[in-house]
């Protein structure tokens, strides 16, 4: 049986939406043959769907292009799906498709279930719009090509709608793989800058193909105008020119690429030549790049290390900062080009500025980042968000940045006193801090407040700034986040009990209790670093989790032998590994709390090893890298900053 799918335009991400709902219809119903047209007639015939840009059933938006909705009015298979921009049109289409029983619980082809169904039966009425415009990922991690390339494809399919390249080259991040610069057990296989690059391109094709909003560059634009390179974090012994060393701050009495790293070295900015060089550097990008929907403009990546010279000394870097983006503003303006430019709030720019004012508010969204907050706390807390605090004044390279949630937003206020615009949370719960959480579920609840109250701080959204192996051991954190972002009357519970019987099926209910147990007895607040690490009370803590893995460990076995599907059958295999990985570190902090720490670092080599070891076998899921990086900091008694 022939079933048209009818688009109304040549548009590059109508056209995949309706290549995507014939290939899925295919897969799920073996009796249908797909053929995709151009439409004609305006009308909706028999064994047709029609996917179309605009529509009178629509709700309303603020803006068609960044703004996200769908109609959906499908009767026996047949129907109309309308989006409010193309990148709508394809959310319709999975939206569809997922009524219809498909799941894509994470990123890659086993990650997919798709049902067998007779088209037939389908019928959906749906009419939606997106609780907030931005829901993005941001590049960050140990990845592979690969690696990002499913994450593009898998973000549409969640309601996602941004994708973050950062930097000029986003280096570091395939670098870190393609070296596997922390698994001696991979052979490296390096990629040169000019392959990274390449790579870049053709993954920025994939985000434009399915309509995502493409976010590029951010930290860099105090190095790369003058000629250094910030490709990475690396500490280098780089050779400056006079020329370059006159445009960069003074700090400490001279003027060099601060502690080695050319990303996290701050410039001179009462310097004309130092502002120009910026300037011009952002314009020549967006004029060449027309592809871009948002430019990130951000300082260096590192506090307290700004310019101390007679010039610099008395205007705070937010001062400078906002006459840059001005400026950047007026030469884009005429120029007629649209470009969003994200201004960041983070390190000493969380400290507003004295004198100076956005002008053109609409061509700024302001990206709020508090990296140092706590996340053993959501940022909303009700009465809380009225706390007066004393905000320490701006003290040049000598600031002690906010841990508390409430401080932080707190700073976020006075920069919303004076900008009215557009903006978002640019936030790392799935950088580190999800590592501190083996479970997974008590970040993943404190996640789901935090995108869930966003409009009550007066946020649109998230930026999320994380690593892009994040599916271990389920991926519940990314689910749950894209689910509230999309739409945030919806219930913890709700997301999580649908999220648990798509994975688990009738195991639902009692691995939901094993992912909270697991998170409870690992003690997020003490792997944080915000107990005391010798703590008898944790130890014992930390001496139950042999006892839950040891009762669940021959339920996991069994189920992966009796499992033919191929998506669950790779979850309960993953869970068997995720398992052993826990029995080795609860014995490595049962040790650190005890106070012994020769025995716990002896302890971290065996648990280390064995994360090595897995990482082959589910990279798709784990980011080994990470994940020792991270944990390593509670083992040897230093927090996320030392």
């Amino acid at each position: 049986m022939e079933w048209r799918i009818e688009r109304d335009s040549n548009n590059q991400t109508l056209v995949f939406a309706a290549e995507e709902l014939a290939r899925y219809i295919e897969k799920i119903d073996t009796a249908i043959e797909t053929a995709i047209l151009r439409s004609g007639s305006g009308k909706t015939l028999r064994n047709t769907l029609k996917l179309q840009i605009g529509g009178k059933k629509l709700p309303k938006v603020e803006d068609a292009f960044l703004d996200d909705a769908y109609c959906i009015k499908v009767i026996n298979g047949a129907g109309v799906i309308e989006g409010s921009n193309p990148r709508s049109v394809l959310f319709g289409v999975y939206r569809l498709l997922y009524e219809f029983g498909c799941r894509w619980l994470r990123p890659g082809q086993d990650g997919e279930i798709i049902p067998k169904k007779s088209l037939t039966e389908c019928a959906v009425n749906i009419s939606e719009v997106a609780s907030y415009r931005h829901r993005g990922v941001c590049i960050e991690g140990s990845c592979s090509f690969r690696h990002v390339q499913n994450m593009i494809d898998w973000l549409p399919k969640i309601g996602m709608n941004a994708y973050f390249m950062q930097f000029s080259t986003p280096f570091a991040f395939f670098d870190y793989w393609y070296r596997h610069t922390s698994n001696p057990g991979m052979e490296p296989q390096p990629a040169s800058v000019d392959e990274i690059t390449a790579m870049a391109g053709v993954l920025t094709e994939n985000i434009k193909k399915r309509g995502l909003l493409y976010h590029a560059t951010g930290h860099g634009w105090t190095c790369d105008p003058i000629g250094l390179r910030g490709l990475n974090w690396e500490k280098k012994n780089i050779e400056i020119t006079d020329k370059q060393r006159k445009l960069m701050a003074l700090v400490d009495g001279k003027r060099d690429i601060y502690k080695g790293v050319a990303l996290n070295t701050n410039l001179c900015y009462s310097n004309p030549a130092t502002k120009k060089k910026i300037v011009s550097a952002i314009v020549n990008l967006c004029r060449e790049r027309r592809e871009i929907d948002y430019l990130h403009f951000w300082l260096a990546d590192e506090g307290n290390n700004h310019c101390e010279c007679e010039n610099c000394k008395d205007t705070i870097p937010a001062d400078y900062y906002v006459q840059m983006l001005n400026e950047a503003d007026s030469l884009l303006t005429l120029e007629n080009i649209p470009v969003k430019i994200v201004f960041l709030v983070y390190m000493d720019l969380l400290w507003e500025p004295q004198k100076e004012k956005l002008i053109n508010q609409d061509r700024f969204t302001l990206m709020f980042a508090p990296i140092t907050r706590t996340y053993s706390k959501a940022f909303y807390n009700g009465d809380d968000t009225q706390v007066k605090y004393n905000l320490a004044p701006y003290v040049r390279n000598k600031l002690v940045m906010p841990e508390s949630t409430g401080e932080n937003v707190a700073r976020l206020k006075l920069w919303q006193d004076m900008f009215k615009g557009d903006s978002f949370d640019f936030d790392y719960h799935l950088f580190w801090d999800f590592n501190y959480d083996p479970g997974g579920y008590e970040s993943a609840r404190i996640l789901f407040e935090d995108m869930k109250n966003l409009d009550k701080l007066d946020l649109r959204g998230m930026m999320s700034c994380q690593v892009q192996r994040v599916f271990f051991p389920t991926g519940l954190a990314m689910n749950v986040m894209a689910a509230v972002l999309w739409n945030k009357n919806r219930t913890f519970n709700e997301v999580t009990g649908q999220f648990y019987a798509d994975m688990f099926g009738s195991h639902a209910g009692e691995m939901d209790e094993y992912f909270k147990s697991l998170s409870k007895l690992f003690q997020p607040q003490y792997m944080r670093g915000e107990k005391e690490y010798t703590c008898e009370e944790s130890a014992k803590t930390f001496e139950e989790i042999p006892g839950l893995l040891n009762d669940m460990m021959p339920k996991l076995n069994i189920r992966y032998q009796l499992e033919t599907g191929v998506c669950k059958k790779k979850t309960w295999f993953a869970l068997i590994l995720h398992s052993q990985l826990c029995f080795f570190l609860a014995e490595t902090m049962a040790l650190k709390a005890k106070g012994d720490q020769r025995g716990a670092e002896a302890s971290w080599v065996k648990t280390l090893k064995y994360a090595n070891r897995i990482e082959p076998m589910l990279h798709e899921l784990f980011d080994a890298k990470y994940f020792i990086d991270v944990v390593g900091r509670p083992v040897r008694g230093v927090g996320n900053w030392e």
